[in-house]
């Protein structure tokens, strides 16, 4: 199996623990991926603050943070060649400027290269409700290529806490991504 290189990126949508629980997944299914490349922006990280109480992102040593302008990031190229982008939580601005080409950060200029290179993009939108304005920037964005998948968890697998809750989402962007992984599954064993 070829191993992945990711880029996952946090924006400043309410939904830390979504963030935070895809690291955790990553981080278990380390024998899959080549390289994680991370980009918060400013606003994601004092929503991490604020959500979960804690700066435990800085403890996420595996993986490879970059700076919110660090174009020389290397998957602000597609000669890099990272397979896939996560947007998690994806704020509607974020997708704004995804879905109308601008690539004023480095978060909507790695969104621009994955979609130009036919890549996957995968936006966790985290938001209700949705304006036409929201709706019109998600088909864009699919029409693109990329995948719109909203922050809406599951209930059938009897989750116990936030985690497990955020853990429904999380596994559904795994499986988006290609990730082989263990999660529920409706009405298998």
């Amino acid at each position: 199996m070829k191993k992945k290189k990711v880029v996952v990126a946090v924006t400043g949508a309410s939904g830390a623990i979504y963030a935070k629980v895809l690291f955790d997944q990553l981080l278990k299914l380390k024998d899959q991926i080549e390289a994680v490349g991370i980009v918060m922006s400013d606003n994601a990280k004092a929503v991490w603050q604020f959500e979960l109480g804690n700066q435990d992102y800085n403890h996420f040593k595996e993986f490879t943070f970059y700076n919110k302008n660090d174009f020389n990031a290397p998957f602000a190229s597609g000669s890099a060649r990272y397979d896939t982008m996560i947007i998690i939580p994806c704020s509607m601005g974020t997708l704004g400027r995804v879905a109308q080409g601008i690539s004023n950060d480095l978060i909507s200029r790695a969104a621009d290269v994955v979609l130009k290179e036919r890549r996957k993009l995968i936006a966790v939108v985290r938001d209700t409700p949705f304006s036409l304005i929201h709706i019109n920037n998600m088909k864009i964005v699919t029409e693109a290529g990329g995948i719109i998948c909203p922050a809406n968890p599951s209930f059938y697998s009897l989750p116990q806490n936030i985690e497990e809750v955020a853990g429904t989402v999380v596994s559904r962007v795994l499986d988006l991504a290609g990730f082989e992984q263990e999660s529920y599954r409706w009405q298998e064993k």
